[in-house]
């Protein structure tokens, strides 16, 4: 009997003792699979954020990146590879040759077949705005094998085209400078020549020499100028200026040149005031006004008015009743030595420079500039000033 009962607490004991084992097994699972749980967690957390920084990274670059592997595809691409080529971000997984159609990136990445970099390599698009990029490309290597390709784009369109507007700049410099030289060397050595010995010719002669001297001095004026305004080194001094006081002052100034051709100037201005450069002003009204004395016909009108045209902001326009610029021309008009009739324009004496000055001073004054015009209708330029000095937010 004693012997059965001790079987039976032995038994008892085991179980409890296998219960508690048991138990404390469970728990110790329990804690383990959490702590591996937490592990993969923070490793997840860690990974997201280590991918989210790499993005970051990638995106602030203004170089567009682009990783390929190994068949081609695309595995990654920052924001400005999608910005520089106008692409949706749902590139992953798909061949470069299916979302841009370039034969040279193909014959690039044929290249890199062979050769583990490709530098310098020039990419153009044609189109109504032609672009320009510089690719720099090469191979990612894995445990010692070609595991894909990384390629990366600069955009070169913009330092292109001011390489092509500093070459027409000097050509258009060097032309307009050789014309009145040329003449008044061809003069000179006339005079020199015998013709001094003819007062009436050469009086003739000295005349169209000063003329000419003249035009050279005001294009090294305008010259300097435009120069000071497209580099910012021109200190511009706001002011609350009238603009009508401004443009009769001017018309003053011009007032020979009118009478000459019995141009009648209408100015419709009242108390409108503008926060500019008084000076500067002064030059855009001058260049408007004497372009509109210029080209309007003889006995015509030259009108100025100004409304307002927001809270802050007032518009001015300058009109004439001439034969009016041609639809092609009106969007190059305010371009440096552009002339709609070149022939005249050089006979009345302008630079070409006129209307680009005209543009940076009014855009340096916080403002806009722009023209329109019908056929033998005349043309109106208008462009616009803030009022104050004071910009309330929108």
């Amino acid at each position: 009997m004693i012997w059965k009962i001790a079987t039976a607490l032995a038994l008892l004991v085991a179980a409890g003792i296998c219960l508690f084992w048991k138990r404390k097994v469970s728990r110790s699972k329990a804690s383990f699979e959490n702590q591996v749980a937490a592990l993969k967690k923070s490793h997840e957390r860690e990974v997201e954020q280590m991918l989210a920084r790499r993005q970051a990274l990638f995106d602030s670059l203004i170089e567009g990146l682009l990783l390929l592997d190994q068949d081609g595809r695309i595995q990654f691409a920052n924001r400005a590879f999608f910005e520089l080529f106008d692409l949706e971000d749902h590139v992953r997984g798909k061949t470069i040759v299916e979302i841009l159609r370039l034969p040279e990136l193909i014959e690039l990445i044929q290249r890199l077949k062979t050769e583990s970099r490709v530098l310098d390599y020039e990419l153009v698009l044609p189109g109504a705005k032609e672009r320009h990029f510089n690719i720099n490309a090469a191979i990612v290597q894995s445990e010692n094998r070609q595991a894909g390709n990384v390629l990366v784009f600069h955009d070169l369109t913009r330092l292109k085209q001011l390489e092509k507007t500093r070459e027409e700049f000097v050509a258009n410099v060097s032309h307009e400078l050789r014309t009145p030289l040329s003449m008044i060397k061809g003069y000179v050595e006339t005079l020199l020549g015998g013709a001094k010995d003819e007062p009436e010719t050469s009086e003739k002669f000295l005349r169209i020499v000063d003329r000419h001297v003249d035009r050279l001095a005001f294009l090294i004026e305008d010259l300097l100028t435009i120069s000071k305004l497209e580099s910012g080194r021109m200190v511009l001094n706001r002011e609350t200026v009238s603009l009508n006081s401004v443009a009769q002052n001017t018309f003053e100034e011009l007032r020979e040149r009118a009478a000459a051709r019995q141009i009648k100037f209408i100015n419709e201005l009242q108390n409108e005031t503008a926060w500019a450069d008084a000076e500067r002003l002064r030059q855009v009204f001058f260049n408007l006004l004497d372009n509109a004395i210029k080209y309007g016909p003889e006995g015509g009108e030259v009108s100025v008015r100004a409304r307002t045209i927001s809270q802050n902001e007032i518009e001015v326009q300058v009109q004439n009743d001439g034969a009016g610029i041609p639809p092609g021309a009106i969007g190059r008009i305010f371009e440096r030595f552009y002339r709609v009739d070149k022939a005249r324009s050089r006979e009345a004496g302008g630079t070409g420079l006129g209307l680009a000055i005209v543009k940076h001073i009014v855009l340096a004054n916080g403002g806009r500039v722009w023209a329109q015009s019908e056929p033998e209708r005349g043309a109106t330029f208008f462009f616009t000033l803030p009022k104050t000095g004071f910009h309330p937010k929108k």
